[in-house]
């Protein structure tokens, strides 16, 4: 059975809720993340220092939906109801039942908490149980340790390092580090994410 494609959906946790991104999240997003280098380190294009310019950022990610080639996410606190961060799906291909989560960031008030695991969690559910995708994958600059870290402890696992596959927003060349999950690795990878909620 062929897997069906990711579109626009709202998939609600216990501490955070992934809505579909919309213009009306900019006030919230850039009081989360605007204007923080370290935050927006890794993110192609650089720090939005000003709504204008990260509104011009949402303005992309909206046309990325429209052309069908992302569902990109806000990340919204239960506990606040705020917009938080962004994530979503990418590169979705449903004859070969694979795709791509990325274009994250966080508030850097919400790193080491529960938002990173239970926003994977949400969306590897709906990708692998909802839409039939046998694999799901990351990647990364070789260089953000942090953003790497956190994908292993997903329970993925690391496939390789592509050289020299994208530019940097200061124009230096990174190296893409590609991490995936399958469809059968995935329940035992979802009882070790429940089971570390579950701690919280």
């Amino acid at each position: 059975m062929t897997a069906k494609l990711p579109a626009p959906i709202t998939l609600t946790g216990r501490h955070v809720r992934l809505e579909p991104l919309g213009r009306d999240h900019l006030p919230d997003l850039f009081a989360a993340g605007g204007g923080d280098d370290l935050v927006w380190q890794w993110i192609p294009g650089g720090t939005p220092r000003t709504e204008q310019e990260l509104g011009a950022v949402i303005d992309r990610r909206l046309a990325e939906i429209a052309a069908g080639t992302a569902v990109v996410l806000a990340v919204i606190s239960l506990d606040t109801g705020r917009a938080i961060g962004m994530t979503g799906y990418y590169d979705a291909n449903a004859e070969d039942e694979l795709v791509e989560i990325g274009g994250t960031w966080y508030a850097r008030s919400a790193w080491r908490t529960a938002v990173n695991t239970e926003s994977k969690l949400l969306l590897l559910t709906h990708a692998f149980e909802e839409l039939g995708m046998g694999r799901v994958f990351w990647k990364t600059d070789h260089l953000n340790e942090r953003s790497r870290n956190a994908v292993l402890r997903l329970g993925a696992t690391f496939e390789g390092i592509h050289r020299r596959e994208r530019r940097r927003a200061d124009g230096t060349w990174r190296d893409s580090v590609y991490f995936s999950m399958l469809a059968d690795e995935w329940p035992a990878a979802r009882a070790r994410l429940a089971e570390r909620l579950n701690r919280g």
